[in-house]
């Protein structure tokens, strides 16, 4: 499954009975073709010309995915000689994940099925400053609501409607609110969590996770992507600008324990590239884009040769801290003159067509060094003022084109799609996107 930094939960619970069946490269393969092709449906003849495998292997595999309600028929087709082809369709509603973003100010978390169309979502203030307990308190509350009003508990009753769409309750914004404490303690100490250690009751042995999800057989795990930098292989932060008392924390553990199901942990700025790549954005079929996204802090997402980029230790893309001004205003991280305190202090004083140009300038060193295809615009900031951005930015790559005589000209800024919950879409991905043969998920 391409490394995903998944973590085997010690309460038993199925991470997802249904999905169990998924466990070979080639099955992921049929998976995939099968999600591409939609309600349309694909031949099992059709699937074994695009994966190269045998009629029989696919058969096979069909029929487990079939068997496990992973797949259905979809109807039939005709075919150019013989009997009319049956087609097969992948079955949405059988998988369901889980994507939260971390923000430094909001929590927002998503469930999606196996298409990653979104069947729920619910969003509510959030200080990451409170503590590690508080934080992860949050997450399990808004998660297992937001799980349970959409699908119910094992064996009962789910409260989306006969249709599949969720209950007014599944949408809402969460009441949960985090805020007030410090991880360090009153003496200035970090939190046993901030030291590496897992917090009370959120560590091996806890009991606070005993609640943890609904045990529900189509619930893959939980997808949680939050400003960097980090260990993705591991799940563990690293000082987080703003917010060096995490430094160390093991977030996948701690939150895989108290959820009870398989944790995923990366950067926002990764997940939104993946989900992004994963809808069908640029950068698929070998291409290459930054998704650039400007909220609370600055960062950018990278898609290289059609794969999510995170570096040999996963910290690519820490746009934000390459400096433009050198002895410029200090910014969090310990040096100054970084793009991101100069794009926020402009963001700050309301200047938006100077954020932009900051910004512009910045992606512009980007393009140079990586020569993308097209830059993406994404983050709170950004959807504020979608339009002045993409021109700001466009403006400064279309006058460095003309400059250097760029061939093709210069690359094209747009704002993302998928709005501001692009990051908690994506997070979701880092759970679905290696079952489809996505290795970057």
């Amino acid at each position: 499954m391409g490394g995903v930094n998944r973590t085997r939960t010690t309460s038993g619970g199925p991470a997802g009975a249904n999905l169990g069946v998924v466990r070979s490269h080639n099955t992921a393969l049929v998976l995939g073709l099968l999600r591409a092709a939609g309600a349309e449906g694909i031949s099992r003849l059709e699937l074994a010309e695009r994966t190269g495998l045998t009629p029989q292997a696919v058969s096979k595999i069909t029929a487990r995915l079939r068997e496990s309600g992973l797949a259905a028929e979809a109807g039939r087709r005709a075919s150019t000689g013989g009997k009319p082809r049956t087609v097969l369709r992948l079955v949405p509603e059988a998988g369901h994940a889980v994507g939260v973003h971390l923000d430094r100010d909001e929590l927002r978390v998503v469930l999606v099925d196996l298409d990653g169309t979104v069947v729920g979502e619910r969003r509510g203030e959030l200080d990451l400053g409170a503590g590690a307990e508080a934080v992860l308190g949050a997450v399990g509350d808004v998660a297992e609501g937001l799980v349970t009003a959409v699908l119910g508990r094992a064996g009962g009753e789910s409260s989306a409607g006969a249709g599949g769409a969720p209950s007014a309750g599944a949408g809402g914004e969460s009441s949960a609110r985090v805020g007030g404490e410090s991880p360090a303690g009153a003496g200035g100490e970090p939190s046993a969590g901030a030291r590496g250690e897992p917090p009370a009751g959120a560590g091996a042995g806890g009991d606070v996770g005993a609640r943890g999800l609904p045990r529900i057989p189509s619930l893959l795990g939980v997808g949680v992507a939050l400003p960097g930098p980090l260990d993705h292989a591991r799940g563990v932060l690293h000082r987080v600008t703003g917010f060096p008392e995490w430094d160390g924390f093991p977030l996948r553990d701690a939150l895989a324990e108290r959820l009870g199901v398989p944790v995923v942990v990366d950067k926002d700025t990764n997940a939104a590239a993946l989900g992004l790549s994963v809808a069908g954005a640029e950068g698929g079929a070998g291409g290459s884009f930054a998704y650039l996204h400007l909220g609370t802090g600055l960062g950018a997402g990278l898609v290289l040769g059609g794969g999510v980029h995170r570096g040999a230790r996963t910290g690519a893309g820490e746009f934000g801290h390459q400096v433009l001004q050198l002895d410029g205003p200090r910014c969090e991280c310990g040096n100054r003159g970084c793009v991101e305190v100069l794009c926020l202090a402009a963001v700050a004083a309301g200047e938006t067509a100077e954020a932009a140009r900051v910004l512009g300038v910045a992606a512009g060193n980007l393009v140079g060094l990586l020569d993308i295809d097209v830059v993406l615009l994404g983050g709170r900031t950004v959807a504020g003022a979608p339009e002045a951005y993409a021109r700001g930015v466009g403006e400064v790559l279309d006058a460095r084109a003309r400059r250097e005589g760029t061939a093709g000209g210069p690359v094209p800024v747009r704002v993302a799609e998928r709005g501001e919950r692009v990051v908690a879409e994506g997070a979701a991905q880092l759970l679905l996107a290696p079952l489809f043969g996505r290795a970057d998920g």
